[in-house]
């Protein structure tokens, strides 16, 4: 068995679309200092007293709405992003274990580099699900490494993936992603205002005037989106999602912006969501149901609102995963780079 290790690591997911499943999954997930940076004991008070007791029930009917027979979307696609990029990796003759886990949940960072190291393994190269580094995503997982390997004494050898925002081969899936989509709905007619919007996981104003370099590597990604589909700043808008919390937070939010638009005449909307690598709540449920609600009220039921799938497992997007593992693991595995 290999002793090197590629573990890509998803947000995660509660086990089941149930209050009961979902309140110890919200918990974990907004305890986390990275998530929400208030003074701890008056964090937990109003999480445990106001916020889990309604929210875990609010969510978990989300949760039901997208809830397919192989469970949590998001874990079904996880692992059949692990299994292609194995099978990629296999076919270029590297000998490399590929393995998953999750920021919160069950199978989490820890247990997972721990089985490896009962395994044998002493080499790993950890890519977080985020093609745009934030510190709210991708400095969250450092952190669960961190934490890892502060409790062991025979520590491995340890790669991390930051970003991968404007790797061509990622730019070219999305690409491929939003145009078969085109080829089955038909090109959206942009002379008469048609409108693509790319959505991003928003995060706090905070965090961004606190240094966080994600809203430059979302523009990035968009304008490299753009340049490649032909299109500009007002036929591919970009904008951000799932806000949480009274707090200020970026703009503009896309769940106003297809409103706006919808009231300004504007009869389609396609959106993609180029930060995240599969579906999941956010982009199944947020932005195939809520977002499409509000679009389709906003034009009187006469507006066309198309959601394109993500990443996922498309062949386009296990390449430009297969590309950055290969860099990562360059020097450690002969035929990598």
């Amino acid at each position: 068995m290999s002793d090197i290790a590629v573990v890509w690591v998803a947000l995660g997911t509660p086990t089941a679309p149930t209050p009961g499943a979902v309140r110890p999954f919200l918990r974990e997930f907004l305890s986390d200092r990275r998530i929400v940076n208030m003074p701890a004991g008056l964090w937990r008070a109003i999480l445990e007293l106001f916020i889990l007791p309604r929210r875990a029930k609010v969510s978990a009917g989300k949760y039901a709405s997208i809830w397919g027979d192989d469970g949590s979307p998001l874990l079904a696609i996880t692992r059949r992003q692990v299994a292609a990029l194995a099978d990629d990796l296999a076919g270029r003759g590297l000998d490399v274990r590929v393995e998953w886990a999750v920021r919160y949940g069950r199978r989490s960072i820890g247990d997972v580099l721990t089985q490896l190291h009962a395994d044998g393994v002493r080499r790993v190269l950890v890519v977080p699900a985020y093609p745009q580094y934030s510190a709210t995503t991708v400095g969250s997982v450092y952190d669960a490494v961190a934490r890892y390997m502060m409790g062991v004494t025979d520590q491995m050898e340890l790669r991390l993936v930051r970003s991968f925002y404007t790797n061509q081969r990622y730019i070219e899936a999305l690409a491929t992603r939003v145009e078969s989509a085109w080829d089955q709905w038909g090109r959206p007619d942009f002379t008469a205002g048609d409108v693509l919007l790319a959505s991003y996981h928003g995060v706090p104003v905070a965090v961004a005037a606190d240094g966080d370099p994600y809203p430059d590597e979302c523009l990035a990604t968009t304008q490299a989106l753009r340049a490649r589909l032909g299109l500009d700043d007002v036929q591919c808008r970009m904008t951000y999602q799932s806000k949480f919390g009274p707090a200020a937070w970026l703009t503009p939010a896309t769940i106003d912006t297809v409103g706006e638009l919808g009231a300004a005449g504007v009869r389609r909307i396609d959106v993609v969501c180029p930060g995240f690598a599969a579906d999941c709540l956010e982009t199944l449920e947020e932005i195939g149901l809520l977002n499409r609600k509000r679009f389709e009220v906003a034009t009187g039921r006469g507006g066309v609102f198309n959601r394109v799938d993500c990443l996922n497992d498309q062949p386009a997007f296990i390449e430009a995963l297969s590309e950055v593992v290969r860099q990562g693991l360059a020097g450690w595995c002969d035929d990598a780079g």
